[in-house]
């Protein structure tokens, strides 16, 4: 993908800058370090590049902050309303030393918080500028900021949700008998940038005892007539944020006996933890509402994976849907429900849909049938 790419659709500049002053007011007199990445486009609307070379935003906990940055990749933030945001930009070229250039803009940090993915390199580099200071990850403050989303990152979901349904109407013009899943899988890919999306960011296939294996990618294997078929695609429209969705399919009717039964299950488990979605409840209670349903009916130890997670502008992000996850779900959080059931050897299954947490209750940006499609 090319650098301009990164930072299309962007934010205007006065959202950026009310996320900017919420980080800020998150970190609590913590001065901040954000690497390129996820982190950096949900604060200033383009994600960067991380290389040998440091470029990092720095929120010092008092005073504006700065984005230090190789003389050279400069051009690149551009587009960047950094003026507008009260950002300064701080270059360097090879041979200056970019972490005395960080750390004198934290002043004298006695704690800094490190972008979660920030590359080894550059952590132990900065630990050495700043060797007074307690380091901690920034995950835990900037997470808090992006688990609720915005009116218009909640739109960027639902058009993500709309493009990959589209995609899944279509599948059954790909999948049949005789194909592999690597030639399906190909025609999915393309489709996924067709119906909106910039790039597929991964494509499952799982076929026959394939689909056992909740994260197959696409094989060699030949599909067969009677195959359920687990289809888990997703990628990120212009906008940056992302779909996932999973359908099952069954090419003619299933070969194996108890199919439908066992799918009928599943199907109730995932309705139930759609019903389940609304602020005030646990996140480990929607996980609970799927997992009952499974084990009532015998079959708990074939969902082998927690019910959910987060998305936005990364696939999987906070929060959580899992046992033991005591977060207090809020309006704006969105996240997948696609409890699955697995007969290792024979066949799997799984159902995904996105949710966002409303106001009074759930709101599904997917709209494909539940119901186990025959192709």
């Amino acid at each position: 993908m090319s650098r301009r790419s990164l930072h299309l659709n962007a934010p205007d500049a006065t959202v950026l800058r009310a996320r900017l002053d919420r980080m800020k007011e998150a970190a609590a007199g913590t001065g901040v370090l954000i690497a390129p990445g996820s982190d950096l486009r949900y604060l200033i609307g383009q994600a960067g590049g991380s290389f040998e070379r440091l470029t990092t935003l720095v929120i010092p906990a008092d005073g504006n902050p700065a984005i230090v940055v190789p003389k050279m990749e400069a051009p690149g933030f551009g587009d960047v309303p950094l003026d507008e945001l009260g950002i300064e930009v701080l270059t360097w070229v090879d041979g200056d030393d970019p972490y005395a250039v960080a750390a004198a803009r934290l002043g004298k940090a006695d704690r800094v918080a490190v972008s979660d993915f920030t590359p080894a390199l550059h952590v132990l580099a900065l630990r050495e500028a700043l060797p007074a200071a307690e380091q901690v990850l920034a995950g835990p403050i900037v997470r808090e900021l992006r688990m609720r989303k915005d009116a218009a990152e909640i739109e960027a979901l639902r058009e993500a949700g709309a493009a990959i349904d589209r995609v899944h109407a279509r599948v059954g013009d790909w999948l049949r008998a005789g194909r592999t899943e690597r030639e399906v899988g190909a025609d999915i890919e393309a489709a996924i940038v067709e119906e909106g999306h910039e790039r597929a960011d991964f494509v499952i296939v799982g076929s026959g005892p394939n689909g056992a294996s909740p994260h197959h990618d696409v094989s060699d294997r030949v599909i067969e007539a009677g195959d359920v078929v687990v289809v888990d695609i997703g990628g990120p429209i212009p906008a940056g944020y992302n779909s996932d969705s999973t359908r099952t399919y069954s090419v003619g009717e299933p070969r194996d006996a108890g199919v439908l039964a066992t799918y009928a299950v599943l199907q109730e488990a995932q309705q139930a933890a759609v019903d389940a979605v609304r602020p005030g409840v646990t996140a480990a209670s929607i996980d609970k509402a799927a997992r009952d349903v499974i084990e009532a009916a015998g079959l708990g130890e074939l969902f082998i994976h927690r019910t959910g997670h987060g998305i936005g502008l990364d696939v999987h992000e906070e929060p959580y849907i899992v046992s033991g996850n005591e977060l207090i779900l809020q309006p704006g959080m969105a996240f997948s429900v696609e409890p699955g059931i697995y007969s290792d050897g024979n066949w799997g299954a799984r159902i995904e849909d996105i949710v966002i947490v409303t106001e009074t209750g759930v709101e599904p940006v997917n709209h494909r049938p539940h119901t186990l499609t025959i192709v």
